[in-house]
């Protein structure tokens, strides 16, 4: 089987969690996170702006928050499986993020990513001033990511995989030769290759590797 490179989303696909939510408990502005989260999620408000908007919402947070928050993310379910599985036969595993490196980062490494890429917040004396530091990582930054990643690789544009669940997520997924809807929002459901309803990511190894040599079959027809 030939190597190939599977990019995930972070927040609700790799991460059980909404990242920002969390630090969103911590300025006491969780409900005004969420109701922005959801219509991004839903493609109703530029994820752009929509993350702007949240992120302001943190300004005067202690940068002390990461490591509080970071104790409560939870890995979903299979999470590590899916990388090891991947790994064992020589393909390589990125996570790309309209979150945050602060909180993410721990858990590239304890899963042993290959690529990490996300956003940065910026501190000022020791809190969070409500500004993301340099460009979003929006829905074309993740595509990019995609493309980059499997140019360093050295993996063919036929054996990238992408796993999202909310509408920032359609264009990797468009850019993937495979497209795996998460436990996604109805827009995502309606144009992937596959759907996983479990929140479960150990299947998606399985379903790839059949999905693979499928397309892998009528790519050689």
């Amino acid at each position: 089987m030939p190597r190939f490179l599977v990019v995930l989303d972070a927040d609700s696909t790799l991460l059980e969690d909404e990242v920002i939510e969390l630090l969103a408990d911590a300025a006491g502005t969780r409900e005004e996170v969420a109701r922005v989260t959801e219509r991004a999620m839903h493609g109703d408000i530029d994820f752009v702006d929509s993350l702007r908007q949240r992120v302001a919402t943190l300004a005067g947070v202690s940068a002390a928050t990461f490591r509080t928050v970071q104790s409560a993310v939870r890995l979903t379910t299979g999470a590590a499986a899916l990388v090891d599985g991947v790994h064992s036969i020589g393909g390589t595993v990125g996570v790309v993020s309209g979150g945050f490196h602060e909180v993410l980062d721990p858990f590239a490494a304890e899963l042993g990513l290959d690529h990490c890429r996300a956003n940065r917040l910026e501190i000022l004396d020791g809190a969070l001033t409500g500004r993301v530091l340099g460009p979003v990582v929006d829905a074309h930054a993740k595509a990019a990511a995609l493309r980059e990643w499997a140019v360093e690789d050295g993996v063919s544009s036929l054996h990238t995989i992408a796993i999202g669940d909310g509408a920032n997520d359609l264009e990797m997924m468009r850019e993937a030769a495979l497209s795996v809807a998460f436990d996604a929002k109805p827009k995502v459901r309606a144009t992937a290759d596959l759907v996983v309803d479990r929140r479960d990511l150990a299947p998606v190894l399985a379903c790839l590797g059949l999905s693979l040599r499928e397309r892998l079959g009528r790519a050689g027809a």
